[in-house]
């Protein structure tokens, strides 16, 4: 009951192994959601096998068409069934994903691009499948646009010791908002400092989006590049990136966006929106934990030195000096991480056959049920913009409740089997400047349901009226 898988299964790599084993499948024969096999993108051999539609049906959500594909969400907590609503944090995993990293494990585990025999061509194959797959689903013009870091944090860093070591000086600014991840803001507080650069920060408007006027009058040739989220993790606001492209090129900028709350939930394209780096995280795409990538113009790339040294990355190393590989490799030192680059393949196929739009709308239902469901409880704060035609929100909301703390409530409502997030979410910045110290974030992904936000409002409320009543 999945869509078609929209990518293209494809051997062709730089690899000796697109020679070699042109017929035998990675990944195994996977039931997605009704007993059919697909070898995608993320197998050896090419492929015109596709998964089984999705079977729409008006009184069905696609949140639980597909539940059955996650098996952590069928268990029970604290003798309720679990409602997961902690997807901004990190996603669950479908079997398809899961049995992808069993698969590579049991038939195929070797080190990559370093040896001639069977296991580690295959194993190669497999991991540079893996690569076309995030090219083809955030539409990058070439392969080698995409380089595997340990997770988005890594990417951000990457730049900033690269490029930024490269290209920053003395009275040279960086543009940020206030309601940047600290991924996005502490690599370059030390890069900036090293260099002598200044960080400059947007604010937000009084409908709690980050201001883009005020962007529009920052930004200066000064600029030499904006740090800017896609969507936000704490307020679920969604910015115009391609406006903000535009404008920091005029300046002659560059753009680095941080897209883990967008590329997991809607379809982004970065030659539409032109951003020169982008960076995402697997595990918040049903992809596993421990591998991200980043998404740089292949002439920014190729003109940026080494973030790590070691094998991989090299051309040739002598005594004295070293010569360094093409991009990505010369990004990629050591042994990378294979089975988890191979497992975020496989979670591309997986959101592909169902289909980004379809989960984008679904997504975007959600949202506006979670945020009227929440804001007609008496005494709930929540943060961000009221949806509208103006004011897209993510499906997620981060809230407080007059007099209770955000680690109670989430407390509270994990004895109810609700699991919520508590804190300042890696933004200590943007909950000081909206005047708290944390806040409870409820955040869902397409593998929800409204009668499990239902559940989660029920609980809340009694969760409100467990501490009224002390």
């Amino acid at each position: 009951m999945i869509g078609v898988c929209h990518l293209p299964c494809s051997t062709s790599h730089r690899s000796l192994s697109k020679l070699i084993f042109n017929s035998t499948p990675l990944v195994a024969n996977y039931n997605v959601a009704a007993g059919v096999s697909h070898p995608c993108s993320s197998t050896v051999a090419a492929s015109t096998t596709t998964f089984t539609p999705l079977e729409d049906s008006e009184s069905t959500s696609l949140g639980e068409i597909i539940r059955s594909d996650f098996p952590i969400l069928q268990q029970k907590v604290n003798g309720r069934d679990l409602v997961y609503l902690d997807s901004a944090a990190t996603s669950q995993k479908p079997n398809y994903v899961l049995n992808a990293l069993r698969e590579y494990y049991e038939t195929s585990n070797s080190n990559v691009h370093r040896g001639i025999h069977y296991l580690s061509q295959r194993a190669t194959t497999a991991y540079e499948n893996a690569r076309e797959n995030v090219a083809n689903f955030i539409n990058a013009q070439d392969q080698r646009e995409v380089v595997f870091t340990r997770n988005a944090t890594e990417a951000i860093n990457l730049v900033a010791n690269s490029w930024g070591d490269l290209n920053l000086g003395s009275g040279d600014e960086v543009l940020l908002t206030v309601a940047e991840h600290h991924s996005a803001i502490v690599p370059w507080q030390i890069v900036a400092q090293k260099k002598g650069a200044t960080l400059r920060y947007v604010d937000l408007t009084t409908d709690e989006v980050p201001d883009i006027e005020q962007f529009k009058k920052s930004i200066s040739k000064k600029t030499k590049i904006v740090i800017i989220h896609h969507v936000s993790n704490v307020l679920g606001s969604v910015l115009p990136i391609d406006d903000i492209v535009l404008w920091s090129h005029n300046m002659g900028a560059m753009v680095l966006v941080d897209a883990c709350q967008s590329v997991p939930h809607m379809v982004v394209d970065v030659q539409k929106l032109d951003v020169d780096f982008l960076v995402a995280s697997s595990h918040k795409m049903c992809g596993p934990t421990g591998i991200g990538f980043l998404y740089g113009k292949m002439s920014l790339l190729s003109s940026m030195p080494p973030f790590l040294g070691g094998g991989e990355m090299i051309s040739d190393v002598f005594q004295d000096y070293s010569t360094y590989a093409e991009p990505p490799s010369r990004f990629e030192a050591g042994t990378p991480a294979i089975a988890e680059a191979i497992g975020l393949g496989a979670a591309i196929e997986y959101l592909s056959g169902i289909g980004m739009e379809r989960i984008h709308n679904y997504e975007r239902e959600l949202a506006h049920y979670l945020y009227h469901s929440l804001t007609s409880i008496p005494d709930v704060r929540v943060y961000g913009p009221v949806p509208s035609e103006t004011f897209a929100r993510a499906a997620l909301c981060s809230f407080n409740v007059k007099n209770i703390h955000p680690t109670d409530i989430a407390t509270i409502l994990d004895q109810r089997g609700v699991a919520i997030r508590s804190g300042h979410h890696c933004a200590q910045p943007l909950h000081r400047y909206l005047g708290i110290n944390a806040s409870a974030r409820a955040s869902l992904y397409f593998y929800n349901t409204k009668e499990e936000i239902d559940r989660f409002i029920e609980a809340l409320k009694e969760t409100i009226s467990f501490f009224s009543s002390m």
